[in-house]
């Protein structure tokens, strides 16, 4: 019976999640290259160690950018992809810095969320569906 909700369900993972990337990735988008630099050393915990201007603009743009493509359900998979990504080196940072499990776990919940919609797809109500409905 609730089957007939799924794409309701979905609508307001993607705005809700969206929403909170979008105002989590503003400071980081809007930060300059110091922002991106700071953010961007994050990768360092995976054995990259240059160019961290560039990661943090990625990971930056990833969270804003993404965040702003999930609300309308556009791209959903490959930028659930790269927020999955993003949400593997946040989890990095809280390990190396001790922080355990607990420290971790809201990064690795939301790549849980990404991983998700990667397998789910946006749902009825999104661009991809009306664009590209094979892959819906």
């Amino acid at each position: 019976m609730l089957k007939k909700y799924r794409d309701h369900g979905l609508l307001l993972l993607r705005i809700g999640i969206g929403i909170m990337f979008v105002l989590h990735g503003y400071p980081k988008v809007f930060g300059g290259p110091e922002m991106w630099a700071k953010v961007g050393s994050a990768m360092a915990n995976l054995g990259i160690g240059f160019a961290p201007t560039f990661w943090g603009l990625i990971g930056a743009l990833a969270e804003f950018g993404g965040g702003i493509l999930l609300i309308f359900g556009l791209l959903t998979r490959p930028i659930a992809a790269a927020m999955a990504f993003t949400m593997v080196v946040a989890a990095s940072v809280h390990l190396s810095a001790g922080e355990g499990l607990m420290g971790a776990s809201h990064a690795i919940e939301l790549g849980i969320v990404f991983v998700s919609l990667i397998l789910v797809g946006p749902g009825r109500f999104s661009v991809d569906s009306r664009r590209f409905p094979a892959l819906g």
